[in-house]
């Protein structure tokens, strides 16, 4: 079997088809972590779309989910804080309510049962009072980076909630989690640095029960907390790294980050005409590429998954029938690049 026909039985690259690596037989039961990005969740057709690939993986795999808010409402949330800085204060609660009122209207769109849409609602309403009243009990001035760290935290546990009762619209076994509730960071609020053997050994304790169990938890990216309990981020654009953090911590055997273009291109392929997609690459010819300027993933993710020899797969939510692009061990590599793929994103 050459190296693609090996990649493509794996159930990251096919979804449905069961994970064999050396030494581990059919019996095997992987465990694979999904990342959602933004555009990935943005209103409950995409939703579903997206629930769909996690019940096609976890019908063979067990499968951990990490989602990104929906896209464009971290900004919501980023012109909440700047209006209260700027004295607006009816200008910040229209903007949150804007956000309570776009996920309503995604859960009215999901059509769930009478009981979980209640459930549901509730849950993001619930959300909504507290967006809310950190909008008044905010006084007035220079923004704190510990405020806007809560603040923004609001899109991924809003989207965690929805895209939790979106799998269990499909008869998905799931729950969200916050990953505050185990990320241990530092407390450099917008940019906090995870403890990462902390992180393990907290998450494992919440994470594992429910894999174990055939339950899909659905945690929130870019998230953590300082020892004392109080949110932090993990910096803008982060998501991919929860997505690394929450992989490691269930060792799955791989990581796929679902975006909305075909893979990793040797260049932006809506500006360039000769962008190739890249279907294999070692994790040095990966970190080669960032370090060069491409937008491959959040740097942090490259040196977490090859210390743990996890195989990244970057794929498309819009065209799940595309390979990817596979990052792994280089000793699965041949010596030569693999041959590039002509084409821009779908």
């Amino acid at each position: 079997m050459n190296q693609e026909e090996a990649a493509e039985r794996r159930p990251a690259a096919r979804p449905g088809e069961t994970l064999h690596r050396g030494g581990v037989g059919k019996s095997h039961t992987s465990t694979v972590a999904f990342k959602f990005g933004g555009s990935s969740l943005l209103g409950a057709e995409r939703m579903l779309h997206a629930a769909m690939l996690v019940r096609e993986a976890a019908e063979v795999s067990r499968v951990a989910v990490v989602v990104s808010a929906m896209k464009g409402v971290t900004d919501h949330l980023l012109s909440i804080e700047k209006a209260l800085a700027a004295g607006k204060l009816p200008h910040a609660r229209r903007e949150a309510e804007v956000v309570l009122d776009l996920h309503l209207d995604v859960l009215r769109d999901l059509r769930l049962d009478e009981e979980t849409n209640r459930r549901v609602r509730h849950e993001l309403q619930l959300l909504g009072c507290d967006l809310l009243h950190e909008v008044l009990a905010r006084d007035q001035g220079a923004a704190s980076a510990e405020f806007s760290d809560r603040l923004a935290s609001f899109g991924e546990r809003f989207s965690a909630r929805l895209f939790a009762a979106a799998l269990q619209k499909l008869e998905v076994a799931s729950v969200p989690v916050s990953s505050s509730d185990f990320v241990l960071t530092c407390d450099t609020f917008r940019d906090a640095q995870p403890h990462l053997e902390q992180t393990n050994l907290r998450g494992r304790r919440i994470l594992l029960p429910l894999l174990k169990e055939g339950v899909v938890p659905v945690v929130t990216g870019f998230i953590g907390a300082t020892p004392d309990g109080r949110i932090t981020t993990l910096g803008r654009n982060s998501s991919d790294f929860s997505g690394a953090i929450v992989a490691n911590v269930v060792d799955a055997d791989e990581l796929v980050v679902w975006t909305d273009v075909d893979g990793i291109y040797t260049a932006n392929p809506q500006e360039s005409a000769e962008a190739r997609l890249l279907h294999e690459l070692s994790y040095d010819e990966a970190l080669a590429l960032a370090a060069s300027g491409a937008k491959v993933l959040h740097p942090k993710v490259l040196p977490l998954a090859a210390e743990s020899e996890m195989v990244v797969w970057v794929r498309n939510t819009f065209n799940p029938q595309a390979r990817g692009t596979r990052i792994g061990p280089p000793n699965e590599f041949p010596d030569a690049l693999p041959p590039l793929a002509q084409g821009g994103a779908s």
